[in-house]
């Protein structure tokens, strides 16, 4: 009677040598370093390498009559030029990123206050399809443009009442956009600079409130009472 072949044993797998694994983790494919902890990796998005530098920079000063003309031309703020009781607060560029429509386009922000309806106009002009692409009317209160500033320590300076109170070498430091604290207050309705007189280096001596729409002082207070 014919015997059954014996089945081979499996040999053991021969564990690799040390060397050898050493040169097996070397070769493998590097994982990229994770970012420092409270640091985000660094991307760079395409639409930004693409963009024109030259939207970011300033407005000329054609550019920003032609976006406070395209502005007051605008049947939205028909009121507003007709009147002209208005001040051009902030011109400055403005720029979208895609997929915005207007992206890639020239465009300026204009912030208008409206002293005749007590309002801010805040508009993005289009300067290459001449438009106003944007338009936002509210009771915002922006901050005082220089010239406003200018016009406040102007008034206040020549006002005989003001003038009466100072101490020799007092004179306006600073103007500053002023809010009345309640309805007895006209600065509570209307826009109004804080001119703030003293001795450079000093203490502040006096407070003196302008009214910006008529340009007439309506309240001097002491700097220690404000």
């Amino acid at each position: 009677m014919a015997k059954k072949p014996k089945k081979a044993k499996a040999r053991p797998v021969a564990k690799p040598a040390p060397r050898a694994a050493k040169a097996a983790k070397a070769a493998a494919p590097k994982k990229a370093p994770a970012p420092a902890k409270g640091k985000k990796a660094t991307t760079v998005a395409m639409d930004v390498i693409a963009s024109d530098a030259g939207l970011f920079a300033p407005l000329t000063p054609g550019e920003v009559a032609d976006a406070v003309r395209t502005l007051t031309e605008d049947r939205r703020v028909a009121g507003m030029a007709k009147v002209g009781r208005y001040r051009v607060i902030a011109t400055e560029p403005l720029v979208v990123k895609p997929p915005h429509w207007m992206a890639g386009h020239r465009l300026a922000r204009v912030v208008v206050y409206d002293y005749a309806a007590d309002r801010c106009v805040d508009a993005c002009v289009d300067l290459d399809a001449g438009i106003v692409a944007h338009l936002d009317v509210s009771k915002a209160q922006p901050m005082l443009s220089r010239e406003e500033e200018s016009v406040a320590m102007s008034v206040a300076v020549v006002d005989e009442s003001v003038r009466e109170k100072l101490s020799l070498g007092d004179e306006p430091l600073v103007a500053m956009h002023y809010w009345g604290k309640d309805a007895s207050e006209l600065a509570y309705a209307r826009r109004s600079a804080a001119v703030v007189f003293g001795r450079h280096g000093g203490h502040p001596s006096l407070v003196a409130v302008v009214d910006l729409l008529d340009n007439t002082v309506t309240a001097i207070v002491p700097a220690s009472q404000w």
